[in-house]
């Protein structure tokens, strides 16, 4: 049983799941919008929104932990210098998640998660 578990666990090893998760930020920040599976999008929203509500904070050691979780400069830069700033006066909620098909080869939901 699951009861009160913390996260989901996608079927994969913690190494796998963290860098696939990193993965996925650096699109979602590059892109701002990306298509991939609902229990995927459920769980990246919790990592990105987080990752946001550091970055709204205008400190000297802010870029160094964003860079800690990311690994890409150009991804940290983008999310602090542009992202970041439009969500100064709001307390979460910075992403969504839209469900927009069952992929055919296996049946599962898709979705849209991009920034608000």
């Amino acid at each position: 049983m699951r009861h009160k578990h913390g996260y989901r666990k996608l079927s994969r090893t913690s190494s796998h799941r963290k860098a696939m998760l990193e993965n996925l930020t650096i699109s979602l920040i590059e892109h701002e919008k990306i298509e991939t599976t609902l229990p995927k999008a459920k769980e990246l929203k919790r990592f990105v929104e987080k990752l946001v509500t550091k970055a709204r904070v205008d400190e000297p050691n802010t870029h160094r932990q964003i860079f800690a979780k990311l690994q890409c400069k150009n991804s940290t830069k983008k999310l602090i210098n542009e992202i970041a700033p439009k969500y100064k006066e709001t307390n979460g909620g910075y992403t969504s998640i839209i469900k927009t098909r069952i992929r055919l080869g296996d049946a599962t939901q898709m979705a849209y998660i991009s920034f608000v």
